[in-house]
């Protein structure tokens, strides 16, 4: 039964949610005959007990500051020695700028393949099926590997975290295998955010080009904020300088699955589907009725969204 190594992530000196997400990916293979899961986390043995809540079997402990974005040949030591040591046939990692880098350079090292942004995870006859979207979101595609290692990264929010088991234990192993450092990071800028983070947002009210003026992001701001939840723009609006690129939803941005998603002068491309189609319940706010948002959408307002999005805010306020 091939066994599966995830390699879980820190914000902050904590293990971040994207790292359980993997975890349950894992463990819906545990439910189709796979093997054991194991976690590799780079810090001290605080990390070990949250990984084994959410699903780990054993966790193995690299060097702290070994996994982070920028440094994959520092990481890729640990990762490879992780794997050998717990028997891992399948290698699993978010979708981020670590996954990006890391698994390409592990999948070089062991002569195989990896496919990137998985959505879905299958074991049949013991060897893995990903599927993964491709031509911008227009179609899925499911692969197989012919390497022995198969090594996956997978589409954030594509899996829901399993609830915390606080019984469930395991081995804490230590690596300290580690790579050479090539690559020097001269310095790093944040961008600046407050409340709560796009994607972990309930709600999210999103801008496209469609809004004509980047001032009107202060009402996609205000009605976001009455919500409770987040505002993100489209590609086209932040390529445009509109709103700050952090806050882009899309295939190259962010990957959002609230239950509400407030489209506004949003057309409704395929790459910008491919950061939101999970979303629960999905209103367009758009003057043309042929748009491909207002055509997937579960309500749509064909109006000028400066009659209808103020009109909303006044009569949000008016519950209060």
């Amino acid at each position: 039964m091939p066994g599966t190594l995830i390699i879980a992530e820190t914000v902050e000196g904590a293990v971040a949610p994207l790292s359980f997400e993997l975890l349950a990916a894992a463990r819906s293979l545990v439910d189709q005959g796979g093997g054991s899961v194991s976690a590799l986390v780079a810090g001290d043995e605080s990390l070990a007990q949250p990984l084994f809540e959410h699903g780990a079997d054993a966790v193995y402990l690299a060097p702290a500051g070994s996994l982070v974005s920028g440094y994959a040949e520092t990481g890729v030591a640990a990762a490879l020695a992780a794997c050998e040591a717990a028997g891992a046939e399948v290698v699993l990692m978010g979708q981020t700028s670590l996954g990006r880098d890391l698994a390409p350079l592990m999948a070089f090292r062991l002569n195989t393949a990896v496919a990137m942004d998985c959505l879905s995870l299958e074991l049949q006859e013991g060897r893995l099926r990903a599927t993964r979207s491709c031509y911008g979101g227009n179609a899925n595609a499911e692969v197989t590997w012919r390497g022995e290692t198969q090594i996956a990264t997978l589409k954030l929010k594509a899996w829901d975290a399993l609830e915390p088991d606080t019984s469930r234990n395991g081995s804490v192993v230590p690596v300290e295998a580690a790579g050479e450092q090539r690559v020097r990071v001269i310095s790093t800028e944040a961008a600046e955010a407050t409340g709560v983070r796009l994607e972990d947002a309930e709600v999210v009210v999103s801008g496209g080009r469609g809004l004509g003026d980047p001032s009107a992001f202060s009402m996609m701001e205000e009605l976001s904020e009455l919500l409770g939840g987040a505002t993100g723009a489209s590609r086209a609006a932040c390529d445009l300088g509109w709103y700050p690129p952090s806050q882009q939803v899309g295939l190259t941005g962010k990957t959002v699955t609230p239950n509400l998603y407030i489209a506004v002068g949003i057309s409704g491309a395929s790459q910008h589907m491919a950061g939101m189609s999970g979303s629960k319940n999905i209103i367009a706010i758009n003057r043309d009725p042929d748009a491909n948002m207002v055509q997937v959408a579960r309500f749509a307002v064909i109006e000028d969204y400066k009659k209808v999005v103020p009109a909303l805010i006044d009569a949000i306020k008016g519950l209060d």
